[in-house]
């Protein structure tokens, strides 16, 4: 069984017998380490799912970065304290474009009407209002783009209009890292090569690798390149067999959807 807790320890157990250091996406922007891993969560969900995860690499002795959406299957802010507590870093998984189609559709706009451009003085002022609001917990220096999917607003338009910097932001992970330099490799769909169903987390990469299940990785600790950022969303990764089983019968629905959404798009 793949996408179990228990070998998600397992990866972390070889990639620190394997000399790797660890840092948060902050830390390797500001003084990046010559052989290094960062651990990227997008909490999408079950944010326990999440705090599991932290205490397993505080365990350890390594350290991530965590992402929350302003939503309440993510946002939740004894979970948040927690997991800054255990050493981790807690950045801002934004969908503020998605946020503004919704909040002006509510206000009377019609959807098919709605253009990008229509959307970026109100989505900004909404990303900014959760920036705030997240920082009351952590002085958060990062952000990532949540992908949403069945949006046909891709959340990184954002910054065709406005600069994250203003925002005392140091890094959002599409624009301040060279995938061609640094390994990417995402559980997105639920699969290590799931780039065929992903709409938008997806990297121009300089790497010819490609993994379909954790102990393909493991098996390949010694031949991963020096400079990696792993993706998790920790819902997905369950060892009771009720939540593994719904997880992986649902993610398989919505791979198809994203099936579509991906052709729909070429």
């Amino acid at each position: 069984m793949d996408f179990t807790v228990k070998i998600y320890r397992d990866l972390l157990d070889n990639l620190i017998k394997a000399g790797y250091a660890f840092q948060t996406f902050s830390e390797f922007l500001e003084k990046p380490e010559p052989r290094v891993i960062m651990l990227r969560h997008d909490v999408d969900d079950k944010k326990l799912n999440s705090l599991r995860f932290a205490k397993i690499q505080q365990s350890l002795g390594i350290k991530g970065a965590y992402y929350f959406r302003m939503v309440p299957q993510s946002y939740d802010e004894e979970v948040i304290k927690e997991i800054a507590d255990l050493g981790h870093e807690i950045g801002y998984h934004y969908e503020d474009m998605d946020f503004a189609v919704k909040q002006l559709i509510a206000k009377g706009q019609k959807p098919k009407a709605l253009k990008e451009e229509d959307l970026y003085d109100t989505a900004i002022e909404i990303f900014k209002e959760n920036l705030k609001t997240l920082r009351k917990l952590y002085p958060v220096k990062t952000i990532c783009m949540h992908g949403s999917p069945r949006s046909g607003f891709d959340n990184k338009a954002l910054w065709k209009k406005y600069n994250y910097r203003d925002y005392e932001i140091i890094g959002e992970p599409y624009f301040d890292i060279d995938f061609k330099k640094v390994f990417y490799i995402t559980d997105t769909g639920r699969r290590w090569d799931g780039d065929k169903v992903s709409i938008r987390d997806k990297v121009d990469s300089g790497f010819d690798l490609s993994f379909s299940h954790t102990q393909e990785i493991i098996n390949n600790i010694d031949h991963l390149p020096d400079k990696i950022m792993f993706t998790f969303h920790p819902q997905r990764w369950n060892d009771a067999f009720f939540p593994w089983t719904k997880e992986l019968v649902m993610q398989n629905i919505k791979n198809q959807v994203k099936r579509y959404y991906v052709k729909r798009s070429k």
